[in-house]
């Protein structure tokens, strides 16, 4: 278990640790303990303004891509050393497994930074089309609003490509999750950034992630979180006519064919869909397969997650730990007491309590599930799956696309030109296509209510640049 120092008293801003204009405070729950483990500042509209002051003083429109170069390559070096310490505190504050923590949770985010600063240095910022230079500028003040469910993966997706494009950034963390942005933070500093290129407010979504929207000094807004908020993020963007990037909820569907690895394709879609305890936007939370096989399918569930350990999240052996928060367990609890209501068949899990102490939820799997119910239409984030059976492809490619979100997904086939013939019909931004590995370059993010802009590698390096074109004589 950690034993770090989580009282956290000061916002950074213009390159110091600042007091908060107010004196209220933020406790952070360790949700497998349900003690306070920490606290952060509960900042107010006056830290805000301060905050985007300072990066509008930071922003230089006219940055040298070899200064962008220095800025990217000394953060990546610096949070990369505290890696170690970041991965303690994410276990310690929103319950990741360590040994998730200490792979996908620190691991992926230096991954996706290093295809920042490959995308960085192949990059042309300037081009000729006929008599037209055309010029790829910083787009300006970024407010990076970020969740709670990979903390620090998420703002690295937000920051780093800013840093990249020669932005500078207002950042907000997730109140159940902040510690670990604030060790970033760190690191930012130990990288010797200017004063204010990057600047970090912690407070209530309401005060600060508003602010931080309807800002007129502000000129890009990029939010994680769900669609509810994303939405009133997007209104209040849009009454300064600011841009909006928004990466929302997802109910993915991890799709089946006759004639696919149907064992492999379980086996790989129940770790997908239980990954970080479910708590992850792009999980394949709707596995859908053929009729004809179903009862093979849901034996083959039912093993498949029979060896996912629900516990401490600090023993290496622990594959799921608590929700990461009581809100969310309370939320995922709501899901699987109704799920029956709609004619859904429990195979595994349920409702049931798990440990005396800690907001945990065992893997639970629901068979039957209606594509049209709650349960095959709104998004859980836990470790909740769906199983739907369908008929032939037709119906299956109607499931897949008959929810509001489209983030992320799966095909699987006999041979990949099936799959990929299916996937090109899917409305969904992302999909593995026979178990195709994750691309931290690749583009990502949402169709529908799944989100606008792309995050990841050069696609998404260039939500942050503006263009402009000069028309030559």
């Amino acid at each position: 278990m950690s034993n770090h120092d989580y009282a956290r008293s000061k916002l950074f801003i213009g390159g110091r640790w600042v007091e908060p204009a107010g004196t209220a405070t933020i406790d952070v729950i360790d949700p497998a303990t349900e003690q306070v483990c920490g606290s952060v500042p509960s900042g107010t509209e006056a830290d805000v303004d301060a905050a985007v002051a300072a990066a509008r003083r930071a922003f230089d429109p006219l940055i040298s891509v070899d200064e962008r170069r220095e800025r990217l390559e000394a953060v990546i070096t610096a949070m990369e050393k505290r890696l170690p310490d970041i991965a303690e505190t994410i276990t310690q504050e929103m319950g990741a497994p360590i040994r998730i923590a200490q792979s996908v949770q620190t691991q992926v985010p230096l991954a996706v930074a290093r295809g920042f600063a490959d995308a960085l240095a192949r990059y042309e910022f300037e081009e000729r089309i006929g008599n037209s230079l055309v010029l790829r500028e910083p787009y300006g003040v970024v407010a990076a609003i970020t969740p709670w469910n990979y903390p620090l993966y998420q703002v690295v997706a937000k920051v780093l490509p800013a840093i990249a494009a020669g932005c500078t950034v207002v950042l907000k963390p997730s109140n159940d999750a902040p510690l670990s942005v604030f060790e970033f933070v760190d690191a930012l500093e130990d990288a010797g950034l200017p004063p204010g290129v990057v600047n970090l407010v912690s407070g209530p979504g309401r005060v600060i992630g508003e602010r931080m929207a309807a800002h007129p000094e502000v000129d890009f807004v990029s939010f994680t979180g769900s669609t509810g908020v994303g939405s009133r993020v997007g209104e209040l963007a849009g009454q300064s006519i600011k841009k909006v990037a928004l990466e929302l909820g997802g109910k993915s569907a991890n799709v089946i064919l006759d004639g696919a690895d149907l064992a492999t394709a379980i086996k790989v879609g129940v770790g997908n869909a239980f990954l970080n305890g479910g708590q992850t936007c792009m999980a394949w939370t709707r596995m859908l397969v053929p009729l004809s096989r179903y009862s093979e399918a849901l034996d083959l569930v039912q093993a498949a997650v029979s060896k996912y350990s629900v516990g401490d999240p600090w023993d290496p052996g622990t594959r799921i730990g608590p929700s990461a928060s009581e809100a969310q367990y309370q939320t995922v609890l709501g899901f699987i007491e109704r799920a029956p209501q709609d004619g859904a068949r429990l195979v595994t899990g349920g409702g049931q309590k798990v440990r005396d102490v800690g907001y945990y939820i065992a893997p639970t799997v629901f068979a039957d599930v209606d594509p049209a119910s709650e349960l095959g239409q709104e998004e859980v984030f836990g470790p909740v799956l769906a199983v739907i059976p369908f008929r032939d492809t037709d119906e299956a490619l109607t499931i897949a696309n008959g929810t509001p979100y489209g983030l992320s997904g799966a095909v699987w086939a006999a041979d990949d030109d099936t799959a990929i013939a299916f996937a090109r019909q899917v409305q969904t931004g992302q999909l593995d296509i026979n178990g195709g590995k994750y691309n931290p370059a690749a583009p990502f993010g949402g169709y529908k209510k799944s989100g606008i802009g792309r995050e990841l590698g050069r696609i998404g390096f260039e939500e942050y640049l503006q263009t402009k074109s000069l028309q030559l004589p």
